[in-house]
């Protein structure tokens, strides 16, 4: 079973930036793409940006330009840095990971509890 903690959230005047990490722990599970979703208060929850085990990523429109995801394969940990953060970036933001089993090759999915982005005009 995958264990996902984020970190790096806080509050962040518009123009500044933020560092966020997760980090899956566990065994049995090979990882293959990793990403970020967030959700703000009423609204539905949206891919932020995602990137596969070989390093393809994908970006929301959103945030293309101002977001960067990366990961670290060896320590199972996805990073995203924020910069020029916006109000409108204010969201829980959640880790996610695509997960293989090992014995099963079932698909599985694994979550972070989330981490909370508050961005003041």
């Amino acid at each position: 079973q995958v264990r996902l903690v984020e970190s790096g959230g806080g509050l962040v005047q518009a123009g500044g930036s933020l560092r966020l990490s997760c980090a899956a722990s566990g065994s049995g599970f090979t990882i293959n793409s990793m990403g970020w979703d967030r959700q703000a208060p009423g609204k539905q929850r949206e891919l932020v940006a995602e990137i596969t085990s070989s390093g393809t990523t994908n970006y929301a429109d959103s945030v293309k330009g101002r977001f960067t995801i990366s990961r670290d394969n060896a320590e199972n940990t996805v990073y995203l840095q924020m910069n020029s953060l916006k109000p409108e970036d204010t969201a829980l933001y959640y880790c996610n990971a695509d997960l293989t089993d090992i014995i099963s090759a079932q698909a599985m999915e694994g979550w972070g509890q989330g981490t909370q982005v508050t961005v003041s005009s």
